[in-house]
């Protein structure tokens, strides 16, 4: 299996790119056809070159640079490309690692927090009888849900119906309030 490479190996690719990209525009010139179309009528003028070499000459001179300067702009976008993809990727990879921090946080805490839960219900110490009910997963919820009362459960229902309203989890609800 490939690896994803490392900022530095992307920022590496990224400074070859661009040195590419200037040593590509170092050996090209820049003209403008009319400047190019006033140079050759001078010399046709003092009978240096014939009409038709001169209008030759151009029509080559301006296909080959139509040409690079294709090539150069393909090799900008490129490049651009690759700046744009390098926050993305990043932003990405930092989001995903989040996901996976949190998921273990809320794993490695459930258990004290439902031990907590049950604790608080026992000794009728008020609060929503579920903590952490936000960052929990629906099986999460689901697991903790056998232990309410109903007067509980509604109170979970009705938060749920006002917040997320997960259909599936609201369809627990309402099985575990019919039971």
């Amino acid at each position: 299996m490939a690896s994803s490479p490392t900022g530095s190996e992307e920022n590496s690719r990224a400074e070859q790119s661009v040195q590419a990209f200037r040593e590509a525009l170092e050996k090209s010139i820049t003209i403008s056809r009319e400047r190019l179309q006033e140079v050759v009528d001078d010399a046709v003028r003092r009978g240096r070159m014939t009409r038709g070499d001169a209008e030759e000459m151009v029509g080559r001179l301006a296909t080959r640079g139509r040409e690079q300067a294709e090539d150069l702009l393909s090799q900008l976008d490129g490049l651009l490309s690759q700046v744009r993809e390098v926050p993305d990727r990043a932003r990405q990879e930092v989001g995903g690692r989040a996901e996976v921090a949190r998921k273990r946080t809320v794993a490695a805490v459930e258990g004290p927090l439902a031990g907590a839960d049950r604790v608080r219900r026992a000794a009728r110490v008020p609060g929503f009888p579920i903590t952490a009910y936000d960052q929990l997963s629906i099986r999460q919820i689901d697991r903790r849900l056998q232990e309410l009362s109903r007067q509980q459960l509604r109170k979970v229902r009705e938060y749920e119906r006002t917040n997320k309203a997960r259909k599936g989890l609201l369809r627990s609800l309402d099985r575990k309030l019919s039971d």
